[in-house]
């Protein structure tokens, strides 16, 4: 760990409470995390703290964040982040989407970018694969969904250990209702979400693992195709969750000047 201070804190809203990590100095960059949880500090929040103030909310369902029983589909959650950065009083964002996270600031994106200095989105769902398809987590093992978000098991170990804890596991089976209550019909993609990316008119950076197994790399070519400002950045030996696992690679990506 880095001699960074972080800080915990509760953000109450309208609809509930947000619960949300913050690190560092300087403009906000604002973390959504994967569908199987919000993993705790990484590597890679410290690193980009070095340059931002970088926020990482539970999303709503997930962690010390309430539960949101009236959703029913991931633009709901959309909604109630924005409101979360809106209370949060935040201008010239970046905004860092991973895997389900990745779709929920894509949303968010077409709702309001005026706040937005720059989006990028990682291995992001919400788009309909043309020839491959999205993992489904609601027909695997929740143990089984989260190795498949490795390229290299070792890097689950790492991770996760060679045996997860049952607290683990059990945290990995409860966010699983969320994706069941909110993005199983259809699964994991939104129709009317790829028209919309065109009016998305800040820089995007769209991140893919090569060897995704979870969400497949012509969903992150068709993510660079829809939006008008966006770039493609294949990260090598990487799976699904490129956070955890190169997350070197994803922060010298991030921490780029963004070229207009």
């Amino acid at each position: 760990m880095r001699d960074q201070a972080w800080h915990e804190e509760t953000i109450e809203l309208p609809t509930g409470r947000v619960r949300l990590d913050r690190v560092g100095s300087g403009d906000a960059l604002v973390v959504l995390h994967q569908d199987i949880g919000n993993p705790g500090r990484l590597w890679l929040y410290e690193e980009l703290a070095r340059q931002f103030t970088v926020y990482v909310p539970d999303l709503p369902g997930y962690g010390g964040s309430d539960r949101l029983d009236w959703a029913r589909h991931p633009r709901d959650l959309a909604i109630v982040l924005n409101v979360l950065l809106d209370r949060l009083n935040l201008t010239s964002v970046t905004l860092l989407g991973l895997g389900f996270g990745g779709w929920l600031a894509a949303e968010m994106a077409t709702m309001n970018s005026r706040r937005l200095k720059r989006l990028v989105l990682v291995g992001a769902a919400g788009i309909r694969p043309k020839e491959g398809f999205i993992l489904d987590q609601i027909l695997t093992g929740h143990l089984q969904y989260a190795q498949a978000g490795f390229h290299d098991p070792a890097n689950f170990e790492r991770q996760f250990g060679t045996e997860p804890a049952a607290e683990q596991l059990k945290t990995w089976d409860f966010n699983r209702e969320v994706i069941a209550r909110i993005a199983w019909k259809p699964y994991m993609f939104s129709l009317p979400l790829r028209p919309l990316l065109g009016c998305v008119e800040v820089p995007t950076t769209v991140v893919w693992g090569r060897h995704d197994r979870v969400v497949p790399l012509e969903c992150g070519e068709a993510y660079t195709r829809a939006i008008p400002h966006a770039t493609l950045k294949v990260v090598e030996d990487a799976g699904h969750f490129v956070e955890m696992e190169r997350p070197e690679a994803l922060a010298e990506i991030i921490l780029q000047p963004v070229l207009n």
